[in-house]
């Protein structure tokens, strides 16, 4: 069949450069090479040197040079000291005076700044494992803390680069075996009668006297030579190894600002965002992105950042395999438009990235081209995705046998070393619920989910995010999504004209109105003072046989059965937000996590086991930990609430008192001291060595039936408060996951500023005891009942309540 196909289509040659002028072909890729390579070697010479620069050593030499020459009284032991190096180096002394100083000063402020290098970075590293400044208030430091803090910032070194800190970053230690199982006892000990309480309880003794000395061991060891001694299980075993599909069940979903769109051209939007992240991407090629610090002092892990982009989930037979591509293999997106597929170069014939005018033309006419070829390809041909919200082991099996050669090959070769993979919709969705849910899955065709990021563009000018999370977390998109958002609104009359076009580019007090393809596949700005060529888009072609075909129908089929089961509901809390719950002099995330236990409890008519992820990049490779929010606490104060005969005082004290603990436990996970990844390390340490173990069986199958997740707002020194009136309907309201148990719910939730909060809830449509709707009522609910037990009616902030 590849062969007929290839028979009656026109020949994939696209433009050759090379040839025609040999000589600036050869000028230009040697000057390509030697830039890429140039800014490589200096970024890893300077991440390698990091906190010292090259001026420590130039400023040894020079002084040591000095007091040679100088030859003062009080050098005398200095010089002293560098001429019996010059001996022991055997440097004769018939060499010139001049150059023998050179040579005996230069290695002595090596050697120097060997020991500085080294004394600086572990002295560093021994600095950020301090932790004290986390359980202080931000404005009532100790003076302990303020020095600390004072010695950090003089020390950390000046100018970092985005990975600078990453040597410098303390190990993730292991915690002590009998403080987690202690932790695990306290966390399960209100879900259990006395009986089955005393049982558990009774197996974590047992272990701690028998297997859990000697996994303890192992993890301890790995702790000393492994960057991180949980991270890289987590990801095999967590991630890559789950044979489930990555939709609804892995991959996440974001939205764009909650109320506001800057335009409702669908091919001018995505001009803008694609040009955005594919200048972000270029800032981390250069590391030019600023590392994140905590209080503009304590810096974060910044490895994530290296698979945003470029990134690939290979399915395996038993494990997948993440593929990231290297910026000199990877310079093109996939651009999906009426169920085709095109490949778009984002770089011009000079290697400069195409202007957003360029990029506008570009994306105009995929949409026009697949609108054109539309019938003439079947519907077959236009859901090849589908295959990829498979089971793992399934499309493997179909990837290995029917995209191994010929024309299916190479396209998803290319798919594969895309940037990111863009989708032109075909239609509109509103409301944030319908459109949180269509891009958690899509129609059954829609995302490639194997793709780092799934970039969808509605026909109204909106879009959405699909992210894979084997590769990172979502704070780390967040983050880069933040500074498209956040530069989409500060420079939008940068980027569109008030018709909502994209602005067009003037270079020189010249506009570019038209651009127009040779017959060679290059389009060619006109009336410019140099030719900028680009590539025609390609279009991706596909080799389906009928048992191909047969699986793809399937596929879709799956996908859309997946799809239809899950419930989403995505609403805004504007009564009031963490403006009053800090008032109270509580943690506002504390507090929505009593608001989301009260309200399951009246949903449920018990509690249950509450997953709250925390990040721990406080380490090197640190990824994601549990805290476990279901406290004796707040067990104490849900059922005191839920009890009308209970004093509003008492109830009040036992709300402070659960949320101080929360608060808490969110630090002690953020600081290595959680108890969750350190389980499923022993779990891991356990069935790798050939053994088992009753109580770590029992304790990692405990189903998370309401599992939690705030997102971060802000991230980006620089970054307009969100309270401000003119980001009112411009903030992000984040974004969610389908639930962890079958039978439970999945929540997160993004809190804007001081007036409102966003909360994205999702169940499974077949579980009869769950409903996404009734549980964010009853949290709305519960929120305005604990709101009522302070004060007085919650009061109206903005326009904007309970929209979904």
């Amino acid at each position: 069949m590849a062969e007929a196909r290839s028979a009656v289509l026109e020949p994939r040659v696209e433009y050759i450069e090379e040839g025609r002028e040999p000589g600036k072909d050869f000028v230009r890729a040697l000057t390509k090479s030697v830039r890429r390579r140039f800014f490589r070697t200096r970024n890893l010479i300077r991440n390698g040197m990091w906190p010292t620069s090259i001026w420590n050593l130039g400023l040894t030499v020079g002084l040591l040079s000095l007091c040679l020459i100088g030859d003062w009284s009080f050098v005398q032991p200095i010089n002293r000291l560098l001429w019996a190096l010059a001996d022991f180096l055997h440097i004769h002394p018939g060499i010139p005076f001049g150059i023998r100083i050179i040579l005996v000063t230069f290695s002595m402020g090596f050697l120097f700044f060997l020991v500085l290098l080294h004394v600086r970075r572990y002295t560093l590293r021994v600095l950020l494992s301090y932790r004290g400044w986390m359980y202080e208030r931000p404005h009532s430091q100790s003076w302990r803390t303020v020095f600390w803090a004072v010695v950090v910032m003089l020390w950390r070194g000046y100018s970092p680069i985005t990975y600078s800190y990453q040597q410098s970053l303390p190990r993730m230690p292991v915690p002590p075996l009998k403080a987690s199982l202690a932790r695990f006892l306290g966390s399960i000990e209100p879900l259990y009668d006395e009986e089955k309480f005393k049982e558990l309880k009774s197996q974590a003794e047992d272990f701690e006297k028998t297997l859990g000395p000697k996994l303890q061991k192992i993890l301890q060891l790995k702790s000393w030579w492994a960057q991180n001694y949980v991270t890289d299980w987590w990801e095999k075993y967590v991630y890559l190894m789950g044979r489930s599909p990555i939709a609804i069940n892995s991959n996440y979903y974001a939205l764009d600002q909650s109320y506001w769109t800057p335009t409702k051209r669908q091919v001018s939007r995505a001009a803008v965002v694609v040009y955005q992240f594919v200048r972000f991407k270029r800032l981390l090629d250069r590391e030019e992105v600023p590392p994140l610090l905590i209080r503009n002092t304590i810096p974060l892990c910044m490895n994530q950042y290296e698979r945003a982009f470029s990134t690939t989930r290979i399915p395996g037979e038993d494990i997948d395999e993440l593929v990231h591509y290297d910026s000199a293999v990877s310079k093109h997106i996939i651009v999906k438009a009426k169920g085709l597929l095109y490949k778009l170069d984002m770089f011009d014939s000079l290697g400069a990235p195409l202007a957003v005018q360029h990029l506008e033309h570009q994306l105009q006419w995929i949409l026009d081209d697949a609108t054109k070829q539309y019938d003439e390809v079947g519907e077959i041909d236009k859901a090849v995705s589908a295959l990829t919200g498979l089971n793992r082991t399934e499309w493997h099996r179909i990837r290995k046998k029917h995209f191994r050669s010929g024309i299916n090959k190479e396209s998803i070769d290319v798919i594969e070393k895309a940037i990111m993979f863009v989708i032109l919709d075909d239609i509109s969705i509103d409301g944030m619920s319908n459109r949180g849910k269509y891009l958690l899955h899509g129609d059954g065709t829609t995302f490639w989910f194997d793709k780092s990021l799934n970039l969808c563009f509605f026909t109204d000018g909106r879009l959405g995010m699909n992210v894979e999370h084997a590769w990172g977390d979502a704070p780390v998109m967040a983050h880069i999504s933040e500074y498209v958002m956040t530069n989409e609104i500060e420079q939008y009359d940068e980027f569109y004209t008030k018709d909502g076009f994209v602005c067009p580019i003037r270079n020189k007090e010249e506009v570019i109105e038209e651009i127009r393809y040779t017959s060679e596949g290059y389009a060619i700005p006109e009336r410019t003072q140099r030719v900028h060529m680009m590539r025609q888009p390609l279009r991706l072609l596909w080799d389906i046989n009928e048992e191909l075909g047969t699986k793809i129908t399937q596929a879709v089929e799956h996908n859309r059965v997946n799809n239809d089961d899950l419930d989403l509901c995505v609403r805004d809390h504007s009564s009031y937000g963490k403006g009053l719950m800090k008032k109270l002099k509580v943690s506002p995330d504390a507090y929505i996590q009593l608001a989301l236990q009260l309200a399951y409890y009246r949903d449920a008519g018990k509690l249950t086991l509450v997953y709250e992820s925390s990040m721990t990049r406080l380490y090197l490779h640190g990824r994601t930990e549990t805290v476990r929010s279901l406290t004796k606490e707040s067990y104490a104060f849900v059922k005191a609430f839920s009890d009308s005969s209970t004093p509003p005082d008492v109830v009040k004290a036992l709300l402070r008192k659960a949320c101080d603990v929360h608060q808490g436990l969110y630090r002690d996970a953020m600081n290595g001291k959680g108890l969750d990844r350190h389980m499923f390390a022993l779990y891991v340490a356990c069935k790798g060595s050939g053994n088992e173990s009753e109580f770590l069986h029992n304790a990692m199958t405990i189903p998370w039936t309401l599992s939690t997740s705030q997102q971060p707002q802000q991230q980006i020194a620089g970054t307009p408060d969100c309270n401000l009136p003119l980001y009112a309907n411009k903030v992000c309201p984040g974004g969610g996951f389908g639930p962890v148990s079958d039978d439970g719910y999945g929540v997160s939730y993004m809190i804007p500023g001081d007036k409102k909060v966003f909360f994205h809830v999702s169940s499974k449509k077949k579980a009869p005891q769950t409903d996404s709707k009734r549980f964010m009522d009853l949290l709305f609910e519960a929120l305005d009942d604990m709101r009522k037990l302070f004060a007085g009616p919650p009061v109206e902030e903005n326009g904007h309540v309970g929209k979904s």
